[in-house]
């Protein structure tokens, strides 16, 4: 707070000079001077209303002071350098931790998202250690955040932006893993290792198997007791010669590096990924932009984060050679003529026959386009893979479709040569 009160005593700033840049304003300060609350003692102010008018445009025209508020470590508490993003809106959270207090903050961006950071003391509380836990993409039309609020009673982040309102929790403990090392590398002041899952930290519980350390986030010495239930996940790849292909791998921290290995045969050795043009790195795995047959192997992915390493991920991939990928992987080539042209075709008159042929035609039952009245055109021997019709087979094909035409012919009533008499009512006697 001494900070804060010399800063307000101090001057003005001031926008002065050909750049118009902002300097120490070194003028006349009007009385009373602007900050200042109202008092009968000095100068007999009620309020602010009864200021002069000089006060008023003076505090108009220079609302900031000259020399900032630093924090106490003398740097911002959270600097993101790199990204093309603007912070928006900050609402900060005090959690109690096992090691302490931490000041939790959630940012808002003008993209959508929301950061959830806390600044870790590394050697002494002067000495601050700036980490991201989570980052949140709330709004899906990157709609910038406009305004934030943390309810303690219901723990949960209630965002808003022009686009509407969504409710996010403080704490999501289940995404940090099922293990007591993933669990205390995620140093989230919310949650705890309770020796069967990573759960909500209440400082009143009387659980003693509850570990967290913020601070430190050291597994080796939290989790030396614990028995790991970690299980590798494994997959299997296919990827077609020439062609590109990724290998996902997400670790669960967001500060965690990612290393990868190649195996070529499950005797061989195993061999660090070096990465080039071909192969190339990225923040959610590996790209294989042009896929070899000497590519085909296992590759397995680690998170490294305070000297522990742990295995996320064994992928094995299988390279199929580009002559043989269609009767490898079953490929048919499939019409691309819209589904509902054949049925169109089918109920307009007179194109019955004709539709019957052209479906012939497509199973590889003729190879001759039809003719005049359902009968199919008769090719000569013009060469090989001309296969000629007899007569007697054209004839057959031509009356086949005989009864379709039977069927469109408007059916009458039959009549008689002879003039009927009119009959009676059935009630006439005889």
């Amino acid at each position: 707070m001494n900070d804060v009160r010399r800063a307000f005593l101090g001057p003005f700033a001031h926008k002065d000079g050909p750049n118009y840049q902002w300097v120490s304003y070194q003028g006349r300060v009007p009385y009373p001077r602007p900050g200042m609350c109202p008092s009968k003692t000095f100068g007999s102010f009620e309020s602010t209303k009864n200021f002069p008018d000089d006060v008023l445009q003076f505090a108009r025209n220079h609302p900031l002071m000259f020399h900032p508020v630093m924090p106490g470590s003398g740097r911002p508490v959270f600097l993101r350098s790199h990204g093309d993003i603007t912070f928006t809106r900050l609402t900060v959270d005090r959690v109690v931790a096992a090691d302490g207090e931490y000041d939790v903050m959630f940012i808002g961006t003008d993209v959508g998202s929301v950061l959830k950071v806390i600044s870790v003391p590394k050697q002494s509380w002067h000495h601050m250690e700036e980490l991201v836990l989570e980052e949140l993409q709330v709004f899906k039309d990157a709609s910038p955040v406009t305004s934030m609020q943390i309810s303690s009673k219901r723990q949960q982040l209630y965002v808003g932006s022009v686009s509407g309102v969504s409710q996010l929790p403080l704490h999501r403990c289940g995404v940090y893993g099922k293990a007591c090392a993933e669990c205390c590398l995620a140093r989230d002041p919310y949650c705890a290792w309770d020796g069967v899952s990573c759960t909500r930290y209440l400082p009143n519980t009387k659980r003693r198997s509850r570990r967290q350390d913020v601070r430190n986030g050291d597994p080796s010495t939290l989790c030396s007791g614990e028995q790991q239930r970690f299980n590798v996940q494994e997959k299997q790849l296919f990827g077609i010669e020439g062609n590109s292909i990724f290998l996902e791998c997400l670790p669960k921290s967001l500060r965690a590096q990612v290393t990868w290995t190649y195996q070529k045969l499950p005797e061989s050795p195993r061999k660090e990924v070096h990465f080039d043009e071909r192969i190339i790195q990225t923040d959610r795995g590996i790209l294989l932009r042009s896929t070899l047959r000497r590519d085909a192997g296992t590759f397995v992915c680690y998170s490294s984060e305070h000297g522990f390493t742990q295995t996320l991920l064994s992928l094995h991939l299988e390279v199929v050679p580009s002559s043989i990928k269609d009767e490898h992987l079953g490929y048919q080539r499939v019409s691309h003529q819209k589904w509902y042209k054949d049925f169109m075709r089918l109920v307009q008159p007179g194109s019955a026959e004709q539709m019957c042929e052209e479906i012939w035609a497509r199973k590889g039952r003729i190879s001759h386009p039809p003719g005049p009245q359902g009968a199919p055109n008769v090719p000569g021997n013009n060469g090989p893979g001309h296969r000629a019709v007899l007569p007697h087979t054209i004839k057959t094909k031509a009356q086949k479709w005989k009864h379709l035409e039977d069927k469109r012919k408007v059916r009458s009533r039959r009549t008689h040569d002879q003039a009927r008499a009119d009959r009676g009512p059935r009630s006439a006697q005889s």
